[in-house]
């Protein structure tokens, strides 16, 4: 605990304890917000019209212009992520319809991901509420009892070109167009369909002036690599060996929190362009905590870098695990469930 002399910290060892300590982190700074948010929206609206300028000089340059502006589009997201949990401003409403007009660049109905995403954080590493706002993951007696092109099936699935390809171009481009998992939601369907209405306004006047061939080049490659980073980190941030899966009758939400999201270690400017949304343990404990006081977190508490922590190079081996194995209570590739 913290103690009000000395300001020395004991870490607990529990989730619960964890969820109270972390309670202290959760008011946002109204200035630093509006800072945070201006030094993204700034000069991802600059590189965009640099992008369109550059189509007198060359296609390629306009090309490469807006394919690195995905960056700055992968740090909005998280922008519009905060706001989903109501973590980045105090109103409510400031944080609702500033995660609208994000909604618009990003191509995801703010009301539609918010309520999906909260789904996500209510039963992550549940394994009788998988479906809804997670990547599909089997496990080893799920896929051996399923049929040979059932497996196929699957295997097409996890392969990364698949998963981390077209699977991120299919969920921000169509499944993101309609309501999916929230059917009967009227309120999700007007979300929808809101953020739909002013894409294709937006994009219709741009080819209107322009040309679909520009409006391709300049909006497209920012959209793909957008698209693309934000499944990855997704991925990485609860498909890794050591994770946490229970049924439900086993399941624990703080425990669940703890173990079965990672500690992304990244470097500093991959750490400014994902909006620290690697220190994901830290944000399925408390997830009001706005992101650029994670990092204080972190410093505050060591013990916190030490939990499930994967570094760049060991998150590229997590591409290779697919099923997850109830009895060594790991996730593993297809190859070494071959063996189990």
């Amino acid at each position: 605990m913290i103690t009000a002399d000395t300001g020395a910290v004991n870490d607990p060892q529990s989730g619960r304890d964890w969820v109270r300590i972390l309670a202290r982190y959760r008011d946002p700074s109204q200035l630093r917000s509006i800072i945070e948010l201006l030094i993204t929206l700034v000069p991802f609206a600059s590189l965009m019209a640099l992008a369109w300028w550059s189509l007198s000089i060359s296609y390629m340059l306009a090309a490469v212009i807006s394919t690195l502006n995905g960056a700055f589009l992968v740090r909005l997201f998280v922008i519009q992520h905060d706001c989903g949990h109501r973590s980045f401003f105090r109103s409510r409403q400031t944080n609702d319809w500033t995660g609208r007009v994000l909604g618009v660049l990003t191509m995801t109905p703010y009301d539609v991901w918010r309520k999906k995403h909260s789904i996500h954080h209510a039963s992550a590493g549940n394994l009788d509420h998988r479906g809804i706002g997670d990547v599909i993951t089997l496990t080893v007696a799920e896929y051996r009892s399923r049929s040979r092109a059932g497996r196929i099936g699957y295997r097409l699935y996890r392969h990364p070109l698949v998963l981390f390809g077209i699977v991120p171009t299919y969920l921000f481009f169509l499944e993101n167009r309609v309501p999916v998992g929230l059917m009967q939601s009227g309120s999700s369907w007007f979300s929808a369909m809101t953020t739909n209405a002013v894409l294709a306004s937006l994009l219709g006047a741009a080819i209107w002036m322009a040309g679909v061939v520009p409006v391709l080049l300049t909006v497209l490659p920012t959209a793909l690599v957008g698209a693309s980073v934000g499944v990855w980190l997704f991925y990485v941030q609860h498909q890794f060996e050591d994770t946490s899966w229970e049924w439900a009758s086993e399941w624990e939400l703080h425990v669940a929190a703890m173990e079965g999201s990672s500690y992304y270690v990244l470097p500093p400017v991959l750490r400014w362009f994902t909006a620290n949304i690697g220190i994901h343990h830290v944000h399925h404990l408390y997830c009001r905590i706005p992101f650029y006081r994670l990092s204080e977190v972190m410093h505050d508490h060591q013990a916190l870098s030490h939990t499930q922590r994967l570094t760049l190079r060991q998150s590229l081996g997590c591409a290779r695990r697919h099923l997850w194995d109830e009895n060594s209570r790991k996730l593993l590739s297809f190859a070494d469930a071959r063996r189990a």
